[in-house]
C-alpha cells in the first residue's frame, strides 16, 4: 500500500513541477495540508528542475488529429455511401478542400526562397488538411466516375504538381513529404505496365531502375536546394527520401539479378561509402546509421549466399548463426563508437 502511495505522490509532485515550476509556496501549501511529508518537501525544494518544453508534443498531437479527422471522414463515407450519395460527398469534400486553400492563400506570407514562419499555429494544420482532402477528392473522382479513364498516371500527376506548388509557396515540410510520395507513386505507375501493378510484382526490372533514377534525382535536388539557396531547409526531406529509395532499389537489384548480384553489391557499398563520408562531413548520425545499416544488409546477403552455395547446408547454417551474432555485436559497438566520436566533435 505504501508503494502505491509513494508512486502517486511522486507522480503528483512531478506534474506540479512540470506545469507550475519550482514555486515553493505550492509545496508549502501541500505540506501544510499534510498531502506530502517533511522529507518529501525537503527533497523537492532541494532540487532544481529546468522547464520542460511540450512544443513538439503538441504539434504531433495536432498532426495526429488531422490524420484521424481525415480517416474518420473516410470511414463515415464508406459506411454511409448508400444513404448520403456520391455527389453530395464529392461536393462536400471539394468545398471543404477549397475552403482550406482559400484560408491559406488569404493569410499566406509573400513567397521567399528562405524559410517562412507560419502566421499562427492553425495555418500549417489547415494547409495539411486541405492537401489530404485534395488527394481524397481526386482519388474519389477517379475511382467512382473514372474521370481520367485508364490514365492513372494523370490522376496522380495533377495532385503531385499542386502539392509541390503548395509545399514551396506555403513553405510546408509535411506537404513536401506528401508530394514526394505522390511523385514516387506517379513514377511507379508511369513506367510500369498495369498488369504488373495488379499482380504486385514489385521486384520487376522497371520498378527497380525507376527507383534508382528517382532516388538519385531526389538526392540531387537536395544538394541543389542548398547550392542555389532555394528552400535550403528542404534539404533533409529530399535527401532522406532519396537515400532510402535509392538504397532499397540497389538492394532489390542485388536480390533479383542473380548473375550480376555482386556488381550491384559493389554499387551498394560505393553508395553507402559516399553517404558515410558525407555524414561525417555534416556530422549527421542519422545518415551515418543509414549508410552502415544498408551496407550491413547487403553484406549479410552476400555472406549467406556464399555460405549456402556449398553442399554442406548444416555447416553453413551454423556459420551463418555465428556470423549474425558476431557481426551484430560488432555493428552495435561500431555505432556506439561513431556516436561518441560525433558528440566529441560537436556532431548531431
Amino acid at each position: 500500500m505504501n508503494s502505491w502511495k509513494y508512486f502517486f505522490t511522486s507522480l503528483m509532485l512531478f506534474l506540479i513541477q512540470l506545469y507550475f515550476g519550482m514555486d515553493k509556496r505550492i509545496f508549502q501549501k501541500l505540506l501544510h495540508e499534510e498531502l506530502i511529508t517533511h522529507s518529501e518537501f525537503e527533497k523537492v525544494v532541494s532540487q532544481e528542475f529546468e522547464p520542460v518544453s511540450v512544443h513538439w508534443d503538441l504539434r504531433m498531437l495536432l498532426y495526429l488529429g488531422i490524420v484521424l479527422l481525415t480517416t474518420a471522414l473516410g470511414i463515415l463515407v464508406y459506411e454511409n455511401i448508400d444513404t448520403i450519395g456520391h455527389s453530395v460527398i464529392i461536393i462536400s469534400i471539394g468545398i471543404l478542400c477549397a475552403g482550406c486553400f482559400w484560408y491559406c492563400t488569404k493569410n499566406a506570407q509573400k513567397y521567399s526562397r528562405e524559410k517562412i514562419t507560419s502566421i499562427n499555429i492553425w495555418f500549417d494544420y489547415i494547409l495539411l488538411l486541405g492537401c489530404l482532402l485534395l488527394l481524397t477528392f481526386v482519388g474519389y473522382l477517379q475511382f467512382e466516375y473514372n474521370v481520367f479513364g485508364n490514365r492513372w498516371g494523370l490522376a496522380t500527376f495533377i495532385p503531385m504538381v499542386l502539392l509541390f506548388t503548395a509545399a514551396y509557396y506555403f513553405d510546408h515540410l509535411g506537404v513536401l513529404s506528401i508530394a514526394i510520395v505522390n511523385l514516387a507513386t506517379w513514377v511507379g505507375i508511369t513506367v510500369t505496365p498495369l498488369q504488373i501493378l495488379r499482380s504486385n510484382d514489385f521486384g520487376s526490372t522497371r520498378l527497380i531502375f525507376s527507383g534508382l533514377v528517382l532516388g538519385a534525382l531526389l538526392v540531387t535536388v537536395s544538394f541543389a536546394s542548398v547550392y542555389y539557396h532555394i528552400k535550403a531547409h528542404f534539404y533533409f526531406t529530399y535527401k532522406n527520401f532519396g537515400c532510402h529509395i535509392f538504397l532499397i532499389s540497389l538492394l532489390a537489384a542485388t536480390f533479383n539479378f542473380e548473375q550480376l548480384y555482386f556488381l550491384w553489391f559493389l554499387a551498394l557499398l560505393a553508395t553507402c561509402y559516399f553517404l558515410y563520408i558525407n555524414a561525417l562531413k555534416e556530422k549527421s548520425f542519422y545518415f551515418l546509421v543509414i549508410s552502415i545499416l544498408y551496407a550491413y544488409i547487403g553484406l549479410s546477403y552476400v555472406v549467406v549466399r556464399l555460405l549456402f552455395s556449398s553442399n554442406a547446408e548444416e555447416g553453413a547454417a551454423y556459420l551463418g548463426i555465428f556470423y549474425f551474432i558476431l557481426s551484430g555485436i560488432g555493428l552495435i559497438m561500431l555505432l556506439i563508437h561513431l556516436n561518441k566520436l560525433l558528440k566529441t566533435n560537436d556532431g548531431v
